[in-house]
């Protein structure tokens, strides 16, 4: 990234990369250049003043460039105007009239209700607003009002709670917009301050933003200026009019991110070569004759990918994405096979040691007679064990190597490093990802996740990577039956698992928290490992895993398991990635609704790696319907994907995947399920810009240059895989 855009890194270093607007600054015609109006303190816009600005900075705002991107969260249609005879329940309506009566009383010790009550000529309303006796002064008998919101029919009138209210009959006042931009708020200040405030910075600075669309998007595109849309956003005539100004938003900031991606993604493989891995039809065959079984249609595809990349001298770099249980470890074995034979060093790296050993593990059965020299790095390791093994990655004594965060250590070096495999790659940090591209001559890089993530969530978090997804599972996996059970039946299916038990079969019981917390009524493991062992599996052997064992207590633990000295594994979500024990067919879950769909998903895929159909229970009593919803739909489907798809919708795309992680900062705008169109037309026209324009260097391309240097400068470097 360096290469194309370090000439021009500091173009418009007066301006601050804060990541609050996405629009750049322009400079205003009467001040210095260097500065623009948008960086001006909102303290100084009419109607804020100290006391006011320091709750505006509650909620982030202190330029007036932060008035201007200050979103509303939704709108209000105003312009449904109707008589006091038309009007009907749960529907926005406006009605206008004159008050005839004004009321505050206590209604209880300590509460008091204004009433205002208005008069159109065909009936009554009542506005009624609860412990604000304030409001009764700003009212006056046979004042004309607009009262704005949901009516009711209480007794024998209609009634509007904490109506919008519009003064009418007052020259200087302003009147009622036909669409009301409603924002968030923060306590002591009320909607009819911020909005007015919102309106006059608009009016005052919404010319000086600085647009950074080329014109032939902008026009093909049909997005107008950022005035307009600002002014659109904040003033709407309509609600369609207030979201279409928002989308020109979410295309530019969506745009940003993806032309981001391109250049970076250019530059992997243009400017860095990696060695060229050959996989002839001999190697294909050695390879193959080491696993147990045949690769499926899916498997075979993913391979092929992958041997296309591993041939060419531009470095590979590609997620796999695989449901749970649809076998993208051996798809990766296969890819460091690849490496070795062309006598190559390769490295699998894991997030956690439990799933480094796992994977030690599997490639110990298929290597066992094999002549690849491979090695396990953990933080495990002694200081003498350690310094042994770095000489023997140094000294090309090691062939392939497995590990966790410990193989990007500064003292790790390779002799002639030609891949990188990275299991749950969103489990690491950008740093560390850096790291790996210093441990080898621009290796190729396949990067696996077995969290199945929607397409427009992939396309955007690894926008510079090549996708491959395997859905389909190895012949004879049993689908998981998953039952949703109450209080009621626990009994019931502990006598089930019992009897599973006795046939030889094992057992997981999943738990939200390691120990009790005061906050939450919720089981914990260590509680529920007791009352398991004392009580309903007494005659069985239980173990207790969770994330603050020590890792030699862990990975005893999961030997035993594996096993089978242990019928039982009592666990917290530690178990969610990796772990492989095709024995353990049931799961119990405690409180499934703390839980995310895909981290059910996750769960529930440890019981379905043998050739015997797993049964999960879920226990839990929702509060909310959302809850309720999720438990329903995890029961109908096994489809990590379509839970992937509902889990984004429900808890939001950056909540799942963490877009900060990823060096990329947050998305202030867009929703990547929502807004999948524009990130579709983000993707093409970026992909085409730095195609036709490599480095944006078209004068026409000049201020969109700028500004991904503005916002991603700094976190290219980092993030260079993913």
């Amino acid at each position: 990234m360096r290469s194309t855009f370090e000439s021009n890194r500091n173009v418009s270093s007066e301006t601050p990369a804060t990541g609050k607007q996405t629009s750049q600054v322009a400079s205003s015609g009467g001040r210095p250049e260097s500065r623009s109006p948008l960086l001006d303190s909102a303290q100084f816009v009419k109607g804020v003043g100290p006391a006011r600005f320091e709750l505006l900075k509650k909620l982030g705002i202190e330029t007036v460039g932060d008035l201007l991107f200050y979103f509303p969260r939704t709108y209000e249609n105003l312009s449904n105007l109707r008589s006091t005879a038309q009007l009907r329940e749960g529907e926005m309506q406006t009605v206008r009239g004159e008050v005839v009566a004004i009321e505050g009383r206590e209604i209880s010790r300590g509460r008091c209700l204004v009433s205002i009550v208005l008069d159109d000529g065909h009936g009554c309303i009542e506005g009624v607003w609860f412990n604000q006796p304030f409001a009764a002064r700003k009212f006056r008998y046979g004042q004309l009002l607009s009262f704005s919101g949901k009516p009711k029919w209480y007794r024998d009138h209609w009634q509007m709670s904490n109506p919008r209210v519009h003064i009418l009959d007052d020259a200087q006042a302003e009147q009622p917009p036909p669409v009301l931009p409603i924002y968030r708020l923060t306590e002591n200040l009320r909607a009819e301050q911020l909005q007015p405030i919102i309106r006059r910075a608009v009016e005052q600075a919404a010319r000086y933003v600085e647009d950074f669309l080329p014109s032939e998007l902008k026009r093909r595109r049909g997005f107008p200026s950022p005035e307009q849309a600002l002014r659109a956003v904040h003033m709407p005539a309509s609600i369609e009019e207030g979201q279409a100004g928002r989308r020109r938003f979410v295309y530019e900031e969506f745009l940003l991110l993806q032309v981001a991606l391109a250049v970076r993604r250019r530059e992997l493989r243009d400017r860095r070569q990696a060695p060229r891995l050959v996989v002839t039809k001999e190697i294909d065959q050695r390879i193959r004759r080491l696993f147990p079984f045949e690769l499926t249609a899916d498997q075979n595809r993913a391979v092929a990918a992958i041997c296309r990349d591993l041939q060419s001298d531009r470095p590979m770099q590609r997620l796999l994405q695989a449901d749970v249980g649809a076998g993208k470890t051996a798809v990766a074995v296969y890819a460091l096979l690849a490496a070795v034979a062309n006598k190559y060093q390769a490295v699998l790296m894991a997030p956690t040691e439990v799933l480094a050993r796992q994977h030690w593990q599997t490639l110990s059965r298929y290597l066992a007679h094999s002549r690849v020299r491979r090695l396990l790095l953990t933080g495990a390791l002694s200081g003498r064990e350690r310094r042994t093994a770095l000489a023997e990655i140094r000294n090309f004594q090691v062939d392939l190597v497995i590990g966790t965060q410990a193989l990007v250590q500064q003292d790790v070096q390779f002799a002639q490093l030609g891949l990188v495999v990275i299991d749950e790659q969103h489990k690491f940090g950008v740093h560390q990802r850096a790291r790996i591209r210093k441990m080898g001559v621009d290796p190729h890089y396949l990067v696996m996740t077995a969290t199945p993530i929607p397409r427009t969530i992939a396309l955007t978090m690894f926008g510079d990577l090549d996708l491959t997804v395997i859905k389909q599972l190895p012949p004879g996996r049993q689908p998981v039956r998953t039952k949703w059970v109450s209080e009621a039946q626990r009994e019931q299916i502990y006598e089930q698992v019992r009897s599973a038990l006795r046939q030889g079969r094992q057992a997981y019981v999943i738990c939200p928290l390691v120990n009790e917390s005061e906050n939450l009524e919720l089981k914990s493991a260590e509680t529920t490992f007791r009352e398991l062992q004392q009580g309903p599996f007494r005659e069985f052997e239980i173990g207790l895993l969770h994330g603050r064992l020590d890792d030699k207590v862990k990975e005893t633990v999961m030997d035993r398991f594996r096993r089978r000295e242990l019928d039982v594994l009592v666990s917290t979500s530690v178990v969610e990635v990796g772990v492989d024990v095709p024995n353990a067919t049931i799961m119990l879950i405690e409180h499934a609704d703390h839980f995310g769909l895909s981290q059910l998903h996750q769960l529930r895929g440890r019981i379905s790696r043998g050739t015997i159909a797993g049964q999960c229970f879920l226990f839990g009593e929702p509060t909310s319907d959302e809850a309720r919803q999720r438990l329903k739909l995890f029961t109908r489907t096994s489809d990590g994907f379509t839970l992937a798809e509902e889990d984004a919708r429900l808890r939001g795309a950056g909540e799942l995947f963490g877009a900060r992680q990823h060096g990329l900062g947050e998305l202030r705008f867009g929703d990547l399920l929502s807004d999948s169109i524009l990130l579709q037309w983000a993707r093409e026209d970026a992909l085409a810009l730095v195609r036709d324009d490599p480095g944006l260097r078209k004068p026409e391309h000049a201020l969109l240059r700028r500004a991904v240097i503005e916002r991603y400068g700094q976190t290219l470097d980092l993030a260079e895989i993913g």
